[in-house]
């Protein structure tokens, strides 16, 4: 960890970023706030005015905090969705962006000579905080402020909605309380203690595995919704009134249906290209652009800046919008989900009709495989050498690497594998009309891949 906070410092330096000092938070993993408080240290040795959060903060928190600080970058200390074992350094950029290739790459070349030297520089906390090289900073007060100027809070304070919230025992703790507090609209929030073991789930990623009290909590209260954001708040889950899981692409494109429809906005949507063709029939309806990236947020936040895009989104459900900044936010996605409820009058599995009703039936899926290393190589072998002229039924219409391997089909239903960028898994994805046969092509997908 300080190797990478001298890298980070040393960019800095490099970059002509260092006079606007440097943001440092962390989520509530285990002994986040040592490392965070370790990485102060390392960056404030190098001269370098330190902004260290005073409390576990939320990823989204920190990247706005970057915009309001002027600030030259943030560290944030998290492992975000990932297992309770894991922990991570996430390196924001002067924009609050996901750090673009060419910032990896500078801090990569760094670590290298960093390893090679030995030369760490570090400055005890106490000595910082006297010497004004690190300051306490509470960045809530800023976000909630932005927040005002994105979304009608006082409608959905008195909109008499029951909202269940699961902060999955991360930093979105009281955030949806902060903003909706106070009104007529019921708030329940679930898994609120800081809890580093995140009991009750594989990992605090709030996918439909992850979901169990949740849609249990939704059911019990009757409530009109149930949101979820992951260990670091970038994320968004929701369960609709009746308990079921809304999948990531179907909220995608009901957040891009809020924007164009409802808000009347326009604006280009940048997907990845794990993320819903119903995007491309929004387009088309709303004749507005799509772009496609590869997985990862840092491929989507360059193309949102250059376009002034309206919406951006990736399938681990991290979305980011026009207005506010290019990158991921589960908080602000969650109250956009209510605003759409409200006004429209419709519960989420309305919505979902709705969205159905212009679109056509969507459904998706995703499988995790764990795999030997050893097979990595073979598994790549046996993709590159498949090239089916149908899956279950359907021709293939097109296949392309634009990141692992996608499989395109005439009635527009897709499957893709590829490899995790992150965590040691195969990946398998699959959309189609029906649940079923999202199973069959998930199915065939393992088949093709010889797992």
């Amino acid at each position: 960890m300080s190797i990478c906070a001298q890298a980070v410092a040393d960019y800095l330096k490099q970059t002509g970023l260092a006079s606007r000092g440097l943001l440092v938070g962390y989520d509530t993993r285990f002994a986040s706030e040592d490392f965070a408080q370790a990485a102060a240290e390392v960056v404030a040795a190098s001269g370098i005015k330190v902004y260290l959060c005073s409390k576990a903060t939320p990823t989204p928190v920190v990247s706005y905090g970057v915009k309001a600080q002027g600030a030259g970058g943030a560290i944030v200390i998290t492992a975000s969705h990932n297992p309770p074992q894991w922990n991570g350094f996430k390196y924001k950029s002067e924009t609050g962006t996901s750090a673009p290739t060419e910032a990896i790459a500078a801090l990569e070349k760094n670590i290298t000579q960093i390893l090679a030297t030995g030369k760490i520089n570090q400055i005890p906390l106490a000595s910082a905080l006297k010497q004004g090289l690190v300051e306490y900073i509470d960045l809530a007060p800023a976000y909630l402020k932005q927040i005002t100027k994105l979304i009608d809070l006082s409608e959905l304070r008195k909109a008499r909605l029951k909202i269940v919230v699961d902060a999955m025992y991360g930093t979105g703790t009281g955030y949806f309380g902060m903003l909706l507090g106070g009104g007529s609209s019921e708030l329940i929030e679930i898994n609120s203690e800081r809890n580093p073991i995140f009991p009750g789930m594989k990992q605090p990623e709030p996918i439909a595995q992850n979901l169990a009290k949740l849609k249990a909590k939704v059911k019990e209260e009757k409530a009109s919704v149930g949101i979820a954001t992951d260990g670091d708040a970038d994320r968004l889950g929701i369960i609709d009134e009746k308990g079921n899981f809304l999948t990531q692409l179907q909220v995608f494109a009901l957040l891009a249906l809020y924007m164009l429809e409802v808000r009347g906005e326009r604006g280009a949507i940048v997907k990845t290209l794990t993320t819903t063709s119903m995007l491309n029939r929004l387009g088309e309806i709303f004749n507005v652009p799509i772009r496609e990236t590869p997985v990862g947020f840092k491929y989507v936040a360059p193309i949102m800046l250059e376009r002034n895009a309206l919406i951006g989104g990736e399938e681990s459900g991290g979305y980011g919008f026009r207005g506010h900044m290019p990158e991921r936010d589960g908080i602000l996605a969650g109250l956009y989900f209510l605003g759409l409820m409200v006004k429209t009058g419709k519960t989420p599995s309305q919505l979902l009709e709705h969205l159905f009703s212009k679109v056509g039936p969507h459904h998706y899926q995703r499988v995790d495989i764990e795999f030997p290393e050893e097979e990595r190589q073979k598994i790549t072998s046996r993709l590159k050498d498949s090239s089916p002229q149908s899956l279950d039924g359907v021709k293939v219409v097109k296949r392309d690497t634009f990141d692992g391997f996608r499989f395109t089909l005439a009635d527009t239903s897709w499957l893709l594998i590829r490899f995790s960028g992150t965590e040691p898994l195969l990946r398998i994805y699959a959309e189609s009309d029906s649940p079923a046969r999202v199973e069959r092509l998930l199915e065939l997908g393992k088949e093709l891949a010889g797992v």
